[in-house]
């Protein structure tokens, strides 16, 4: 099932050698079930500081994070990242072997594992690499991949840092329209970092504008464009306007 989040105050301070950093400063937003929500904001601004907090990665210095009306704790298997980097598959691992992982450090059956493994790689359109190692694929393809690993055990929550940032743009453009068709499909809550207004605009139910020095969450703008979104459209283009306005203002 899909969760909600709700962050109240939340900070996040680094320790360093030249002394504290506030990376992140009372943030409050809530992200309601099967909700799509897009942080943007430039570099520095606090953007994957919050997904490792929503995360578990990093425990928040200030204020609390609730899923679901429960505290977050590092433990919990109810999240599935994604991040940008394409390492994050296990090179000595095929596509079905990488996508059961998961499954796999649960104890889940190799029956079970390897029919949960076709479901959701036939849903990124990847059913005919299975046994495909990561080397022989290519970076969206790689990044299909590692959506499907994160979606297999049944997360309630998929974080997702940057995903695309890497890649293309054909492909990164093929890749927002499928991350679309299958959080339609599975809709599952989703958080998406990112720092490409268009992207946000394509993506998200809502999106929270965040300004640097210290991350701080300047706008929440709600989008109510129709699905599929043309980007072309006169619609799409005055709505990347507005977030322009919240952004660079």
């Amino acid at each position: 099932m899909a969760q909600s989040i709700e962050a109240r105050n939340i900070s996040f301070q680094y320790d360093t050698a030249a002394g504290p950093v506030l990376a992140v400063k009372e943030a409050s937003f809530s992200v309601a079930p099967a909700e799509f929500l897009c942080v943007l904001g430039p570099s520095g601004c606090g953007k994957t500081t919050i997904l490792n907090m929503l995360a578990g990665f990093l425990t928040p210095t200030g204020g609390e994070i609730l899923m679901d009306g429960n505290p977050v704790t590092a433990r919990e298997h109810n999240r599935g990242v994604v991040f940008q980097d394409f390492a994050q598959l296990f090179p000595w691992r095929t596509a079905r072997q990488n996508v059961e992982f998961g499954l796999e450090m649960r104890g889940v059956s190799r029956e079970a594992r390897r029919e949960t493994a076709r479901q959701f790689l036939k849903l990124v359109k990847l059913e005919k690499f299975a046994d495909a190692y990561p080397h022989q694929l290519s970076g969206g393809m790689q990044q299909r991949i590692a959506i499907a690993r994160a979606l297999a055990y049944n997360p309630g929550v998929l974080l997702m840092d940057e995903p695309f940032a890497a890649l293309d743009a054909m492909t990164r453009d093929e890749m927002q329209k499928q991350l679309t068709e299958v959080w339609q499909e599975t809709r599952k809550t989703i958080v998406y970092i990112t720092h490409n207004v268009a992207e946000a605009v394509y993506l998200a139910d809502q999106i929270l504008v965040m300004a640097p020095h210290p991350g701080t969450i300047r706008a929440r703008i709600p989008l109510a464009l129709p699905r599929p979104r043309d980007p072309l459209s006169a619609n799409f283009v005055e709505m990347q306007r507005q977030v322009l306005a919240n952004l660079t203002h």
